[in-house]
């Protein structure tokens, strides 16, 4: 969906709605929050530094639980049919997509990462208050995901920040416009079934 062109630029379209929007900014504040805390516990420099490693934990914890109950609440109240499309591009890994190929499987790969990590988490924390349930992967489950996860991370904020082809889809997530333009040159497929779907109208 085009809006008019204003006065400082190009048209623009509709690519990721508030729905869609929170879900991004709510994963991403508690990604950073539990990566700082889990860096902080895991590394002995970065926990010597801090000296604070109960808090830390206590930090850890919450932030998890309030990633969870936030996400729950934006899926349960927020717009289920743009939720429903995106599973949907997803799910057929759509070329026509808002997506390219490697964002959907960038998506995918945060969502099974962050079920891993939520499971993990539990069973590191449960089996400190029964030992039944303390394996010794867990740990190193954990910790590789820490680890995979802040080099998807860093390269995900190369793309947003930092290389000029790329960087306008922060605007996107932002504002929840891109320019037409630009949505034209990198996703054509997507523009395309727009423009028709417009047309028909």
């Amino acid at each position: 969906m085009a809006t008019p062109p204003s006065r400082s630029s190009e048209p623009r379209i509709l690519r990721w709605n508030r729905t869609e929007r929170a879900a991004h900014w709510i994963h991403a504040l508690a990604f950073c929050v539990l990566l700082g805390s889990g860096l902080c516990l895991y590394l002995p420099s970065l926990a010597e530094a801090v000296s604070r490693r109960p808090l830390l934990k206590e930090i850890h914890i919450y932030t998890a639980v309030a990633w969870a109950v936030a996400l729950a609440l934006v899926v349960a109240f927020g717009d289920h049919r743009s939720l429903r499309s995106t599973v949907r591009e997803l799910d057929r890994l759509d070329p026509n997509g808002r997506m390219n190929r490697g964002q959907q499987l960038n998506t995918i790969a945060t969502a099974a990462f962050a079920i891993l990590f939520a499971v993990s988490g539990f069973f590191l924390w449960y089996g400190e208050r029964d030992t039944r349930f303390r394996f010794a992967s867990t740990l190193l489950v954990h910790d590789w995901l820490m680890y995979v996860s802040l080099v998807l991370f860093l390269g995900h904020l190369y793309l947003a920040l930092i290389l000029p082809s790329t960087r306008h889809s922060l605007t996107g997530m932002t504002r929840g416009w891109v320019r037409e333009d630009w949505a034209a040159r990198r996703h054509p497929g997507w523009v395309a079934a727009l423009r028709s779907d417009e047309s028909a109208m």
